[in-house]
Protein backbone atom coordinates (compact mmCIF):
# COMPACT_ATOMS: atom_id res chain seq x y z
CA UNK A 1 0.00 0.00 0.00
CA UNK A 2 2.87 2.38 0.76
CA UNK A 3 4.11 2.07 -2.82
CA UNK A 4 0.68 2.98 -4.18
CA UNK A 5 0.49 6.05 -1.95
CA UNK A 6 3.97 7.14 -3.02
CA UNK A 7 2.99 6.72 -6.67
CA UNK A 8 -0.22 8.71 -6.05
CA UNK A 9 1.78 11.51 -4.44
CA UNK A 10 4.17 11.51 -7.38
CA UNK A 11 1.23 11.67 -9.79
CA UNK A 12 -0.20 14.57 -7.79
CA UNK A 13 3.09 16.46 -8.02
CA UNK A 14 3.20 15.83 -11.76
CA UNK A 15 -0.38 17.01 -12.25
CA UNK A 16 0.42 20.08 -10.15
CA UNK A 17 3.13 21.00 -12.64
CA UNK A 18 0.86 20.86 -15.69
CA UNK A 19 0.01 24.04 -17.53
CA UNK A 20 -3.67 23.34 -16.93
CA UNK A 21 -3.24 23.16 -13.16
CA UNK A 22 -1.10 26.29 -13.10
CA UNK A 23 -3.70 28.12 -15.19
CA UNK A 24 -6.49 26.96 -12.87
CA UNK A 25 -4.51 28.11 -9.81
CA UNK A 26 -3.93 31.54 -11.36
CA UNK A 27 -7.62 31.83 -12.29
CA UNK A 28 -8.65 30.95 -8.72
CA UNK A 29 -6.23 33.51 -7.29
CA UNK A 30 -7.43 36.16 -9.73
CA UNK A 31 -11.08 35.47 -8.87
CA UNK A 32 -10.35 35.61 -5.14
CA UNK A 33 -8.55 38.91 -5.68
CA UNK A 34 -11.37 40.47 -7.69
CA UNK A 35 -13.45 42.44 -5.17
CA UNK A 36 -16.51 42.68 -7.42
CA UNK A 37 -16.41 38.94 -8.11
CA UNK A 38 -16.10 38.07 -4.42
CA UNK A 39 -18.90 40.44 -3.42
CA UNK A 40 -21.20 39.04 -6.10
CA UNK A 41 -20.36 35.46 -5.16
CA UNK A 42 -21.11 36.25 -1.51
CA UNK A 43 -24.44 37.84 -2.47
CA UNK A 44 -25.35 34.77 -4.54
CA UNK A 45 -24.51 32.54 -1.58
CA UNK A 46 -26.59 34.71 0.76
CA UNK A 47 -29.65 34.63 -1.51
CA UNK A 48 -29.24 30.90 -2.04
CA UNK A 49 -29.07 30.29 1.72
CA UNK A 50 -32.20 32.37 2.23
CA UNK A 51 -34.05 30.25 -0.33
CA UNK A 52 -32.64 27.06 1.18
CA UNK A 53 -33.84 28.10 4.63
CA UNK A 54 -37.34 28.62 3.26
CA UNK A 55 -37.31 25.17 1.69
CA UNK A 56 -36.14 23.62 4.97
CA UNK A 57 -39.05 25.33 6.72
CA UNK A 58 -41.42 23.77 4.18
CA UNK A 59 -41.94 26.97 2.18
CA UNK A 60 -41.35 27.54 -1.50
CA UNK A 61 -38.93 30.31 -2.45
CA UNK A 62 -40.86 33.20 -3.90
CA UNK A 63 -40.63 33.98 -7.60
CA UNK A 64 -38.92 37.21 -6.57
CA UNK A 65 -36.24 35.27 -4.67
CA UNK A 66 -35.73 32.96 -7.62
CA UNK A 67 -35.60 35.87 -10.04
CA UNK A 68 -33.09 37.74 -7.87
CA UNK A 69 -30.91 34.63 -7.62
CA UNK A 70 -31.03 34.10 -11.39
CA UNK A 71 -30.23 37.75 -12.07
CA UNK A 72 -27.17 37.49 -9.82
CA UNK A 73 -26.05 34.33 -11.60
CA UNK A 74 -26.52 36.06 -14.95
CA UNK A 75 -24.32 38.93 -13.78
CA UNK A 76 -21.70 36.48 -12.54
CA UNK A 77 -21.55 34.75 -15.92
CA UNK A 78 -20.64 38.02 -17.64
CA UNK A 79 -17.61 38.62 -15.41
CA UNK A 80 -14.17 38.02 -16.89
CA UNK A 81 -12.94 36.38 -13.68
CA UNK A 82 -15.78 33.87 -13.83
CA UNK A 83 -15.28 33.12 -17.52
CA UNK A 84 -11.56 32.59 -16.98
CA UNK A 85 -12.25 30.33 -14.03
CA UNK A 86 -14.77 28.22 -15.94
CA UNK A 87 -12.42 27.85 -18.93
CA UNK A 88 -9.48 26.91 -16.70
CA UNK A 89 -11.56 24.41 -14.74
CA UNK A 90 -12.85 22.84 -17.95
CA UNK A 91 -9.34 22.40 -19.34
CA UNK A 92 -8.10 20.94 -16.05
CA UNK A 93 -11.09 18.56 -15.95
CA UNK A 94 -10.13 17.30 -19.40
CA UNK A 95 -6.65 16.45 -18.10
CA UNK A 96 -8.15 14.64 -15.12
CA UNK A 97 -10.49 12.63 -17.37
CA UNK A 98 -7.44 11.45 -19.34
CA UNK A 99 -5.63 10.59 -16.09
CA UNK A 100 -8.67 8.62 -14.90
CA UNK A 101 -8.88 6.77 -18.22
CA UNK A 102 -5.17 5.89 -18.05
CA UNK A 103 -5.55 4.64 -14.46
CA UNK A 104 -8.56 2.51 -15.42
CA UNK A 105 -6.59 1.02 -18.30
CA UNK A 106 -3.69 0.31 -15.96
CA UNK A 107 -6.03 -1.37 -13.47
CA UNK A 108 -7.59 -3.43 -16.25
CA UNK A 109 -4.16 -4.59 -17.37
CA UNK A 110 -3.06 -5.19 -13.78
CA UNK A 111 -6.15 -7.26 -13.01
CA UNK A 112 -5.50 -9.52 -15.97
CA UNK A 113 -1.78 -9.93 -15.21
CA UNK A 114 -0.78 -13.40 -13.97
CA UNK A 115 1.94 -11.86 -11.77
CA UNK A 116 0.94 -11.13 -8.17
CA UNK A 117 2.47 -8.10 -6.49
CA UNK A 118 2.71 -8.28 -2.70
CA UNK A 119 3.29 -5.08 -0.76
Amino acid sequence: MTEILEMAESLGRTIGRTAEHRTLSRALEAADGDRDFVELRNEIDRVFEEMRAKVLRGQDPSPEDQGRHQALLDRLETMTAYQSLVAAQSNFDKVMVKVDQAMREGMRKGASSPILVVS
